[in-house]
């Protein structure tokens, strides 16, 4: 990547890694993002821009704000995971060592935040800029929450397309998968077991599991690959002498483009028997064309691009969106998480590479 780190870049870069340090040492568990909220709050006031907040979600638009040009979004998320069990290191405690910043929420998504918001700091004050740019740092990422982007977006300037800081190694996740979850529920009849009585839900279940297991749907997606539906959690039953009359399990189902939930749900229930309930149809599969200026931009600069099979807030935003940030989708929610010095400063470089391309 061409080096353009000017003394003035340099500064927006190690003032995001400082920024990084003080959100890792704040506990932004999903629903309790309030203290890191107000952290960027308060870093953007300092720096003179009119922050505003909804919740838990700290908004700003560039200073020669022009409603008559089309708006980009930059976003991230502040919320993180609770630590697993494999910790080794105080998961709020920011560790700088061998080139790596440790912490919580460091790599996911703490890293690509810092970075857009620096990325956001380059360009405020200039003018003349051919869209808009609207910052959001946005809560409930991690529990696919009401109250994050999906509540802030009816309060935002109308968005164009946007940038959606997840961590992608710098490369473009043009296309997502998009996660449906089922309850299904088998019901049968009760009844003794040591004498023919009853109708047995898990027998009933059992033949509905196995469809979901093997059913392999028609259309292949070239960026994400084919449909998959994984029976995840069964419960059935009260005691061992009793033939349960109900067997309840869930699936999870990650949707490519080429379908709609519609088509995904008319699909199983002209094939199995038990009850279906989707828990939401919110969270759609996405794509953002090849030949998008923002993709584009990206292909000049030497970025790949791919399909993500992992879910986002790019889900709920019903304009083009595209993921990419700083870090690796591999170390997010794993122990002892980490992410490179180094990958932020490029963070911040690919994406004002970026928008300088079409700004």
């Amino acid at each position: 990547m061409m080096k353009i780190m000017n003394d003035s870049l340099n500064t927006h870069s190690k003032e995001a890694v400082e920024l990084l340090k003080q959100l890792i040492a704040t506990p932004s568990f999903s629903k309790e993002e309030d203290k890191t909220a107000d952290i960027i709050e308060s870093f953007l006031k300092s720096k003179g821009i009119e922050a505003q907040r909804y919740l838990n979600n700290v908004w700003a638009k560039n200073q020669h704000y022009d409603e008559s040009k089309p708006t980009i979004l930059l976003n991230s998320h502040h919320d993180t995971v609770k630590p697993n069990k494999g910790y080794t290191l105080d998961p709020f405690q920011p560790i700088e060592q061998d080139g790596k910043l440790y912490g919580l929420g460091s790599n996911d998504a703490g890293g690509c935040l810092v970075s857009l918001i620096a990325t956001f700091l380059h360009f405020y004050k200039q003018r003349d800029l051919k869209y808009n740019l609207v910052l959001a740092a946005t809560a409930e990422e991690e529990i696919s929450g009401k109250n994050g982007v999906e509540v802030l977006l009816p309060l935002l300037p109308s968005i164009d397309f946007g940038i959606v800081g997840e961590p992608t190694l710098l490369n473009m996740a043009v296309a997502e998968k998009g996660l449906l979850v089922l309850d299904c529920t088998a019901h049968g009849k009760a009844g003794h077991a040591a004498r023919e009585e009853g109708d047995n839900a898990i027998y009933k279940a059992l033949k509905d599991i196995e469809w979901f297991r093997s059913y392999k749907y028609d259309k292949v997606s070239d960026l994400l690959g084919p449909m998959k539906m994984s029976v995840t959690i069964i419960n059935a039953g009260t005691q061992h002498n009793v033939v349960p009359h109900e067997c309840k399990f869930t699936v999870d189902i990650r949707v490519n483009e080429l379908y709609t939930f519609e088509e995904v749900l008319d699909i199983i229930h002209n094939n199995v028997e038990c009850e279906v309930q989707p828990r939401s149809i919110r969270l759609r599969s996405t794509a953002i064309a090849i030949d998008h200026p923002l993709v584009q931009a990206g292909m000049a600069l030497g970025r790949t691009y791919y399909g993500s099979p992992t879910t986002s807030d790019k889900a709920l935003m019903k304009f083009p969106a595209l993921k990419i940030g700083p870090g690796d989708s591999a170390r997010s929610h794993t122990a002892d998480e980490y992410i490179f010095v180094e990958e932020i400063y490029e963070g911040v470089e690919m994406y004002i590479q970026l928008l300088e391309k079409i700004l």
